[in-house]
């Protein structure tokens, strides 16, 4: 049974990953980026990252692992050692760079890169582990 607090942060994780970029649209100066990395600090919110991860893979009809690029010059890569790792690179805007590696079992993590010119590294070791990046650059 889900609390109230999970419901929450599984909400706040699902509007995120879908309104992100229209959150930090606007007026910017030359040059930068913003970066928020997102992970459990114990059992029960790793459970709940991973759910959420899994929810939005089932929404976009990914199994284990995909890269989806909207943009020019961007550049993805993903590599998985071991059995149940879901990961997902997305990536809207030009100029981005992301590497995502699992190694383990049972790990869930998505990097969401927007705007322009950004790089995100992520390694994952160990089993259960989960979590995502938002980044947005100008």
């Amino acid at each position: 049974m889900m609390t109230r607090t999970t419901l929450k942060i599984l909400t706040i994780t699902l509007l995120a990953g879908g309104l992100g970029p229209l959150a930090l649209a606007g007026p910017a100066q030359a040059g930068g980026s913003i970066s928020f990395n997102i992970g459990p600090r114990n059992a029960e919110e790793a459970n709940l990252w991973s759910t959420g991860v899994q929810a939005y893979s089932l929404y976009r009809g990914i199994k284990n692992g995909d890269i989806r690029q909207l943009g020019r010059s961007n550049a993805a890569g993903l590599t998985q050692k071991g059995r149940g790792n879901l990961g997902i690179i997305r990536q809207r805007g030009d100029g981005h760079s992301a590497t995502l590696q699992q190694n383990g079992d049972g790990n869930a993590y998505g990097i969401f890169q927007y705007g322009r010119n950004t790089d995100a590294n992520v390694i994952q070791n160990g089993n259960g582990g989960s979590g995502a990046t938002f980044t947005y650059g100008w």
